[in-house]
């Protein structure tokens, strides 16, 4: 079949942006392989994805894949999004920029929440998406049982566009229901035209009405049409067609199989004929047709040899290589344009209106992040990406195993955050602790292996410390005094104090009820300086809170009296009123939320009530059908490897926000080996 065979309508010029996006293991990088190889672009194997390292050794997409190519006359820029949730946050800066999106599905109800979860990102942001439900040639239900079985997901109608053409138990070909042809699959080459078999021309009248039913919903000329059983022109379906996806009214269901090469050409035609241009997608942004150059950043690189690249999508005019460019962070020369395909990369000269090219040095730009081309008027352009990467569910202690790396440690952690803002990196300087936080074990997992691979820095990764502290149960008075003669002036404080508990989360206070000058005025700051000293390590080993001391009595010398004498004299009481004080372990305790589909809320539940949680309530998930929403408070203790249980109970798609709440005792024999392991006294209640 020629390659302009059976082309129809009219169609959107200009470089376009296309998502493959879908659950884990639906086949999205098959696809992204398969579209490549259709048009030519995948020669001598630069196409194909998941080449990194980390990718190879995993066997699983753990960053976007970008791929070009030319089809018709028309150029493309493919990005295969990771369908694993701890990789797939890189869609919230990719998907505002698409013109489209493909979701790669399959049959599978155990997928079908986290489908959900794709397409309410998608519907959310008002991209015009596709389905294209993979795996067809071994789909275990029809094609009329997959959609109801899709639908839930979606809050969109669905628009089923193909049926299959069954021989023998096996889908060898389609019937397309807007051109009314039948098409027989070809292993890795375009379909070959055939008759609409007799045995499904039945099915294909009913389906096509069906589909143009769900069309005439928005097209009141095409109700009209079809309720005087009027056949519709073709040019005028496709329009619809085009119209009513870009308006978010329908989503096209295309099948196929992307490990044959199945389906893929009608599917190139329909982003051809029917998905947006960039004049659309800066439409749906809100950004003006007219001004200097326009690109945003969507993802940022770090190569070992061509330093730091800024793949951007150019959304209005043209950039230039030597030209400044304006980011929030300050202003740079772009340094050369890289257009990415797999592990290639070939040089440009320019970045024109609609492109998704690799800026080359800006080194002030960060992912999400907008750039203008015009310097002196273009600063309301250049403006901080608003895009929150999602909250961390899993962190990680790192020590570098050889004491030379701490330096670079840092300066490497930092280039992973640049390229990868869903890590978050933390210098803990109350627990002495360098943590990295992100989406969970292989998310970190992989950071880690990228930086000894990329960067020559190995680490030692420990579960991080918990922030647990001590507080006392009872009320005491005690004497503090400090006196020290060594020659010359001595040193001389003497202070009286009442120490007790304050309520929970109050913190420590100070005050004082000295009368007739027992201890001079300007002495009571380093009285309570002191007092604070001795709260940094308690009788168990942990920072004290929420206590109170009062300055009752005390005497001074005028010549041996100093600041540093009372501060001295304050540590020395108010440390022996704490050991005094019937101390409290205290442990901190997480508000959490989780999210699940309803049938997974009893595993949800058992695993809270597990990890010693307290369940505050549960109910139905507001706006999300099918899932459900369960509270609970949970000791910061309990909350290591949370995110993986939850998602292996959840088929992958359950998740989590916390958040600090309060403070709470820990008695008994779990406080004594907290404290023990800890090095301190195991002084305890019991």
């Amino acid at each position: 079949m020629g390659a302009n065979a059976n082309d129809h309508g009219r169609r959107i010029g200009g470089p376009r942006l296309v998502a493959l996006i879908g659950p884990f293991q639906s086949g999205k990088s098959k696809l992204f392989e398969a579209l490549l190889a259709r048009v030519g672009a995948a020669r001598e194997g630069v196409a194909a994805a998941d080449l990194s390292p980390e990718a190879k050794a995993h066997q699983m997409s753990v960053e976007a894949n970008i791929g070009h190519a030319d089809y018709l006359g028309d150029q493309y820029t493919f990005i295969d999004i990771p369908g694993s949730l701890e990789f797939s946050h890189e869609a919230r800066y990719v998907l505002p920029l698409v013109d489209a999106a493909v979701v790669v599905c399959e049959a599978d109800p155990r997928k079908v929440f986290s489908l959900q979860l794709v397409l309410r990102e998608l519907e959310e942001l008002k991209v015009p998406h596709f389905l294209f439900l993979n795996k067809v040639d071994s789909a275990a239900f029809g094609v009329r049982e997959a959609l109801a079985m899709l639908q839930p997901a979606s809050r969109t109608p669905l628009l089923l566009r193909q049926i299959p053409i069954w021989k023998n138990g096996v889908a060898i070909g389609f019937i397309d229901l807007a051109l009314e042809r039948a098409y027989v699959y070809r292993e890795h080459a375009p379909s070959e035209v055939v008759a609409i078999p007799a045995g499904d021309a039945a099915q294909e009248k009913e389906e096509r009405y069906s589909m143009l039913e769900r069309l005439a919903d928005y097209d009141d000329h095409l109700m009209e049409e079809l309720i005087a059983e009027i056949e519709p022109p073709r040019d005028e379906v496709f329009d619809d067609l085009a119209k009513e996806l870009q308006a978010g009214q329908v989503v096209p269901l295309f099948i196929g199989s992307a490990l044959r090469g199945a389906g893929v050409t009608r599917l190139l035609k329909a982003l051809r004929h029917e998905a947006p241009g960039v004049v659309q997608t800066r439409a749906r942004l809100g950004v003006a047709d007219k001004g200097p150059p326009l690109a945003r950043v969507l993802r940022t690189i770090h190569t070992t040899h061509g330093g730091k690249l800024s793949l951007a999508r150019v959304l209005r005019g043209t950039f230039v290589d030597g030209q400044a460019a304006l980011s929030p962070g300050g202003e740079d020369k772009i340094s050369g344009f890289s257009r990415l395909l797999g592990g290639a990369v070939s040089k440009r000269s320019e970045a024109s209106e609609g492109d998704t090219l690799a800026f080359g040095h800006l080194e002030n730009a960060a992912t999400g992040d907008s750039l203008s081309g015009d310097p002196r008027s273009g600063a309301k352009d250049a403006v901080r990406s608003s895009i929150a990467p999602p909250a961390p569910v899993h962190a990680l202690a790192l020590k570098a195993k050889d004491r030379k790396d701490e330096m670079k440690l840092a300066s490497a952690i930092a280039k992973l955050v640049d390229e990868d803002p869903a890590l978050v990196y933390v210098h803990d300087q109350a627990m002495s602790e360098i943590k990295l936080l992100g989406q969970g074990e292989m998310h970190l997992r992989v950071a880690l292996e990228r930086l000894a691979s990329r960067f020559g820095v190995a680490v030692e990764a420990l579960r991080p410390a918990v922030a647990y502290k001590e507080t006392i149960r009872k009320s005491v008075a005690v004497r503090g005094r400090h006196k020290k003669q060594s020659g010359g002036h001595g040193q001389f404080g003497d202070v009286a104090l009442e120490v007790a508990p304050r309520p929970r989360g109050s913190g420590f206070a100070f005050s004082e009820r000295v009368h007739g000058g027992a201890v001079p005025r300007q002495y009571f700051s380093s009285v309570e300086a002191g007092c604070a000293d001795a709260l940094a390590h308690g009788p168990l080993g942990f920072p004290v809170v929420d206590v109170e001391a009062v300055l009752t009595d005390g005497s001074y010398h005028t010549v041996d009296s100093s600041d540093m004498a009372f501060r001295t004299a304050a540590r020395i009481g108010m440390s022996e009123a704490l050991a005094l004080g019937d101390s409290v372990l205290l442990e901190p305790m997480l508000a959490v939320t989780i999210y699940t589909p309803s049938e997974g809320m009893s595993r949800a539940t058992g695993i809270v009530s597990g990890r010693r949680g307290q369940i505050l309530g549960f109910g139905p998930r507001e706006g999300w059908d099918g899932w459900d929403r369960l509270e609970a408070i949970i000791p910061e203790a309990e909350m290591d490897n949370l995110i993986v249980e939850l998602r292996s109970a959840t088929a992958g798609a359950g998740f989590y926000e916390a958040r600090f709440d309060h403070l709470a005792e820990v008695t008994g024999r779990l406080a004594r080996e907290v404290v023990a392991a800890h090095g301190g006294r195991a002084h305890t209640a019991a």
